[in-house]
């Protein structure tokens, strides 16, 4: 699984931390909302652990889709790299997810319960992945922000809040994150969010690869949530004749 571990720590990882809506969220009524609209009060200042999670619980109840424009940023200690790609992603509470990378370099990855694909259309291949057995590893990356039950998150993670900061002009409570899971800590040392304090979503999340200086980070904006995503956005759609692989190992 090196490969797939690979993509989770790029941009595939950005597609799978979404994932978490889709099996954690409630069931809700599937209604347009603009996230430029507070849809529950702001708690207290400098909110402690339990209020944040409670809140996020909360704006968790009536969630159904979500679409975003989202920036990956990829930083390289060793060498002082830093990678900047941009693109579009819509997710629904089945298990069903799609990511647009229109810059720099494009290509689109979508999962399907335990089928990920990623598709670079450049070389006109997709490379297929059955997460199978390894779904609980990639879930770990999932269990947090966007609706995740709240007895997940205190499962897998040791919280605390860091600060608050303001971040695209809103508030947010910053949270950090360290895995309580061996395998996931030898991956990634600890996760910060960046809540907002007026929807309970986050609107930035950054990873912290175990051993190193690197991380990568995910930055959404322009978020709607709850708008009706139909099944054709969540369907294989690249060309009859593109080279299809199963990557092993």
């Amino acid at each position: 699984m090196t490969r797939l571990r690979s993509h989770l720590s790029s941009v595939i990882a950005g597609l799978i931390l979404c994932s978490a809506i889709l099996a954690a969220c409630a069931v809700g009524q599937a209604k347009a909302w603009r996230y430029t609209t507070a849809a529950l009060p702001a708690a207290p200042a400098t909110p402690s652990v339990d209020t944040v999670l409670v809140m996020m619980g909360k704006s968790a109840q009536d969630f159904h889709s979500l679409s975003a424009e989202v920036e990956h940023i990829k930083y390289t200690e060793v060498v002082k790299d830093t990678s900047i790609e941009s693109g579009h992603f819509y997710v629904r509470r089945d298990e069903k997810m799609r990511i647009e990378i229109l810059k720099q370099d494009q290509r689109t990855i979508l999962r399907t319960g335990d089928q990920l694909y990623v598709y670079t259309p450049k070389i006109n291949r997709v490379e297929e992945y059955d997460l199978g057995k390894n779904r609980q590893m990639v879930d770990q990356y999932v269990l947090l922000g966007f609706g995740t039950k709240v007895e997940n998150i205190r499962k897998s993670y040791d919280i605390a809040v860091k600060n608050e900061e303001e971040l695209d002009q809103r508030k947010t409570v910053v949270l950090e994150l360290t895995p309580k899971s061996e395998s996931v800590a030898r991956q990634i040392s600890k996760i910060q969010m960046w809540i907002d304090e007026a929807s309970w979503l986050p609107i930035q999340q950054k990873f912290y690869e175990t051993g190193s200086g690197d991380y990568f980070l995910f930055h959404y904006k322009n978020m709607m949530k709850n708008l009706k995503l139909g099944d054709v956005k969540f369907k294989p759609d690249w060309p009859k004749s593109v080279q299809k692989i199963k990557p092993r190992g």
